[in-house]
């Protein structure tokens, strides 16, 4: 796929079948040894197509699915606002393995964090495997603390640990 200038913006019907496949090979390389292989091994992209569809046509202010668009669809943020009051939430932040270490994934992120603080969130928070040290590296680079939360995820049928990051957006705490 040639690249061209990469831009952010909000994600279309036409995205599906990408967001899905960027989903499935941003999981079998960012979670190889995290996750069961047996899980990451069975992940299709095509059965994620119908879910994808259905979250853009429902996505409403606050929430946002952004895509990274370099002459095809390279990656994704989703935001939405967080359980707590006044904070907002990176739901999910996933970029080609090609594209990795190229400045895209800060560009998504500076996108997704934008939309938040647009909407009027002061602080933003999100959750990641604790024993992704890679994200963990991205985040705490992008000015991201762990906050010493930490919950069980189980909702794909896997025990997931996660531990929480928090940002401050700007404006009064």
């Amino acid at each position: 796929m040639p690249m061209s200038t990469p831009r952010v913006r909000p994600a279309s019907l036409a995205d599906a079948e990408a967001l899905a496949e960027i989903r499935v090979r941003t999981w079998q390389a960012a979670y190889r040894g995290l996750v069961p292989q047996d899980h990451l091994d069975g992940l299709d992209p095509a059965a994620q197509v119908p879910g994808w569809r259905q979250w853009i046509r429902d996505a409403r202010p606050p929430t946002a699915i952004l895509v990274l668009d370099d002459g095809g669809v390279a990656g994704y943020v989703v935001v939405s606002a967080a359980p707590e009051p006044g904070t907002g939430q990176v739901n999910a932040i996933y970029l080609l393995p090609e594209r990795w270490g190229r400045g895209c994934g800060r560009l998504l992120m500076d996108a997704g964090l934008d939309h938040l603080r647009a909407a009027g969130f002061r602080q933003a928070v999100l959750w990641t495997l604790d024993t992704n040290r890679r994200a963990q590296r991205f985040y705490e680079i992008g000015g991201w603390t762990a906050d010493g939360a930490s919950q069980v995820d189980e909702s794909l049928g896997l025990t997931l640990n996660e531990i929480r990051y928090r940002r401050h957006l700007g404006g009064h705490e």
